[in-house]
């Protein structure tokens, strides 16, 4: 199914802040994979039927640790017209990867593919990639353990994110979003080509709505039926059988049930186009019992922003893996 054509640990460009060093080559005997140096940055370009294109990943993993294995990891998608590299320009990736211990897998989301199946079946199939492709991939050469795997974003990568999250929340510990568009319905200049990709007449359309991360939160008792959400959901499992999500890989390594996933939801109080849509996806958290953490603070639809909480982020995603939670416990 997959064709991985090169991988590449190598100096990147000036554009990409996180310089590699280059080292010793290798070749996977199973697939052919040429593998270069050993440093932290690499770069991994994968050839994809489901995207009709390459799609380059920067992986950042904790220094020493280039080849361990079962390492917490994160998925760190981008926003809307930005590309894999708009993380590791902004923000250091490498000193965030060795302080909390985390490997960050950055693909790319291209300018606007909204991380979803184009109604088109012969056009742009991100999220066949990012299950049948880049997940077997990322499993095959790091080891993904469902307890230990998070997915976060901003902006069009936050809808992303917890699209691709509710997928298959048992596959995940939990997800994030930063100034994330929870709600498609609040997407401002993109409702047209939003509506476009996925077939629908307007962004109002039921096939528009159905994509929407704050009409998909139910998938997680679906997924993960031994919580307190599982009653309330139940009714709504039909109707989210077609919804335009991937159903995932087969897995034996599943994560904990929905009363132990975490989702992290934070945006800027002056972020005037996403921030009502954020409160209503925390509202509904709320209602279905979801464990989550929010936080708005007083910022913009900006990149100072993300830099900075995208810190927050990872120690709460370090806390839940460590047994530390989010507080819940009693003394």
């Amino acid at each position: 199914m997959i064709r991985l054509t090169h991988i590449i640990i190598a100096a990147l460009l000036l554009t990409m802040p996180q310089g590699v060093a280059g080292g010793n080559s290798h070749r996977n005997g199973n697939r052919g994979v040429n593998i270069k140096g050993n440093s932290d940055g690499r770069m991994i370009v994968i050839s994809s039927e489901h995207l009709r294109c390459d799609d380059t990943l920067l992986v950042f993993s904790p220094s020493g640790k280039e080849k361990a294995r079962d390492l917490p990891v994160l998925f760190l998608l981008h926003g809307w017209s930005g590309n894999y590299t708009d993380w590791s320009r902004n923000k250091d990736l490498q000193k965030l990867a060795d302080l909390n211990g985390f490997r960050i897998i950055c693909p790319d989301g291209f300018y606007d593919s909204w991380y979803v199946d184009n109604a088109d079946p012969g056009k742009m199939q991100w999220r066949k990639f990012f299950w049948e492709e880049l997940w077997p991939e990322a499993d095959r050469m790091f080891g993904l353990n469902a307890d230990r795997t998070f997915i976060d974003g901003l902006s069009m990568g936050g809808h992303g994110a917890m699209n691709i999250f509710l997928d298959r929340p048992d596959l995940f510990r939990g997800a994030g979003s930063m100034s994330g568009v929870l709600d498609l319905r609040s997407s401002g200049g993109s409702r047209e080509r939003i509506a476009e990709i996925l077939g629908g007449r307007d962004i109002t359309d039921e096939v528009c709505t159905r994509q929407s991360a704050i009409n998909r939160l139910d998938r997680i008792a679906l997924f993960c039926p031994s919580s307190a959400a599982a009653k309330a959901a139940a009714e709504n499992a039909a109707d989210n059988s077609a919804d335009n999500s991937a159903a995932g890989p087969d897995s034996a390594t599943t994560g904990k049930d929905a009363g132990k996933k975490l989702l992290v939801v934070t945006c800027g109080q002056q972020d005037t186009r996403f921030f009502e849509a954020a409160k209503d996806f925390v509202e509904k958290c709320t209602e279905l019992n979801i464990r989550h953490i929010s936080m708005f603070s007083p910022a913009r639809h900006r990149w100072p922003y993300w830099c900075w909480v995208i810190d927050q982020h990872l120690n709460w995603f370090r806390q839940e893996i460590c047994g530390e939670g989010i507080g819940e416990g009693e003394r």
